[in-house]
This record gives structure tokens, C-alpha cells and sequence, in this order.
């Protein structure tokens, strides 16, 4: 019997001793990390940071010419976008469209509204080709991006593109953006001590739509083919 207590005590005070030397350490990571998860590993970052900055920062290693760039497209990219950039059915056309932006109906492509390549090439890495995104390989996007300059005569046709000479590409609309200036153009118009009381008169209804008679009496519709 004494055997048993003395195992049950001993139990019972390395259990308590394990608590005490555990309530730091959890209390530690409540603040650190609120007890949810794990620190994420320098691959795990780097598989989710695969953005492009204008200025060429974080371009992966590699190379590609115009003309491997066509073979790409045409494997990957034609069925949807049409041999020419032009756009199949009602797919985005990819080129042309110079001297549209400021009419009606503006062709947004590549080389009429893009102000920067870097969108061209993060864009095809990112989510490119439509149902098998991030298939292509570093070269194959270096090419791809390489042979939509060409067709929108941004680079020639012998051209190969590289993470030495990306930042050295000038688009043609890289002057029709301009940054938002609402941080000094609207600060009048902040107030840190927003009103909250008698602010505003009421708003008031003045007249309504079928006193005044605009609103259609009838409740069919016209006929749509």
C-alpha cells in the first residue's frame, strides 16, 4: 500500500512539476504567436512571393527569346487569345489597339494600356494558362512575355529577354497613369472629429414618381426575343 502511494504521490508532483515548467513556454508563444500555427518555412514563403515590381525585383533567373516565345504561344495561348494576340470569341485581345484609350470602345491590351512589362510577366506566371496556372517554366515565361512585346512592336522580333535587361523596357502607355494624390488634393476634406450631432438638416421627400405621373402604369414589360 505504500508502494502505491508513494508511486501515486511521485506521479502527481512530476506531473505538477511538468505543468509549471510548460505554463512559461505556452504563455511565451501566446504572445508571440497566439498559440495558432507555426513560423512559415523560407520555402513556404518563397512558393507565395512570386510577384514582380516594375523595376524588375523579383524576376527569377532565366532567359527567353521571341521566337521560342511564339511556339509557347501558339501551344498554350492561341486557343483562347487568337494567333495574332487579336482575341478569340470574346477572349481578351492580347495586342493592337494603339490610339484607343481615349475613344468609346478603348482595346485595352498589352501595348495600347499596360504601363509597365513586369504586369505581363507576373500576370502569365501567376495565373497563365487559363486552367493550368504556374505550369510554364521561368524560360518559357521570359519567351512568352518576350513575344507579346514583339507583337505589340515594343521589342524586335530577334530579341531575347532576360532578368539583366527587363528593367531597360519602356511601354508605350508608361505615361498615362499617374499616382493617387487624394492624400493632399482631398485632405480638406477630412475631419479627425467627425460630427455627431445635428450635423446635416433632415432629408425630406419632396414629391414621389407616381403622384407626379412618370411611373409607368402598365406592369408588363417589353417583349424580349
Amino acid at each position: 500500500m505504500s508502494r502505491f502511494r508513494n508511486s501515486l504521490l511521485s506521479g502527481l508532483m512530476l506531473g505538477a512539476l511538468l505543468a509549471l515548467t510548460a505554463a512559461p513556454l505556452q504563455a511565451e508563444s501566446a504572445k508571440t504567436s497566439h498559440g495558432l500555427g507555426r513560423v512559415a518555412l523560407p520555402e513556404e514563403i518563397a512558393a507565395w512571393d512570386i510577384d514582380i515590381r516594375p523595376d524588375g525585383q523579383g524576376l527569377p533567373p532565366g532567359k527567353g527569346s521571341v521566337k521560342e516565345g511564339e511556339e509557347v504561344f501558339l501551344n498554350q495561348c492561341a486557343a483562347c487569345h487568337g494567333e495574332f494576340g487579336e482575341g478569340a470569341g470574346r477572349w481578351p485581345a492580347l495586342a493592337g489597339g494603339r490610339g484607343t484609350l481615349d475613344k468609346d470602345n478603348p482595346d485595352k491590351t498589352i501595348g495600347s494600356y499596360w504601363p509597365y512589362a513586369s504586369t505581363t510577366f507576373d500576370y502569365i506566371r501567376r495565373a497563365m494558362p487559363f486552367g493550368n496556372a504556374q505550369s510554364l517554366t521561368p524560360d518559357e515565361v521570359y519567351a512568352l512575355t518576350a513575344f507579346l512585346l514583339s507583337m505589340n512592336d515594343i521589342v524586335k522580333d530577334d530579341f531575347v529577354l532576360s532578368r539583366e535587361n527587363f528593367s531597360s523596357l519602356k511601354m508605350p502607355n508608361v505615361g498615362g497613369f499617374y499616382d493617387d494624390d487624394r492624400e493632399t488634393s482631398e485632405k480638406v476634406f477630412w475631419n479627425k472629429n467627425p460630427c455627431m450631432k445635428d450635423c446635416k438638416p433632415e432629408v425630406s421627400v419632396l414629391n414621389r414618381a407616381r403622384m407626379i405621373d412618370v411611373t409607368p402604369e402598365s406592369k408588363s414589360g417589353p417583349k424580349v426575343e
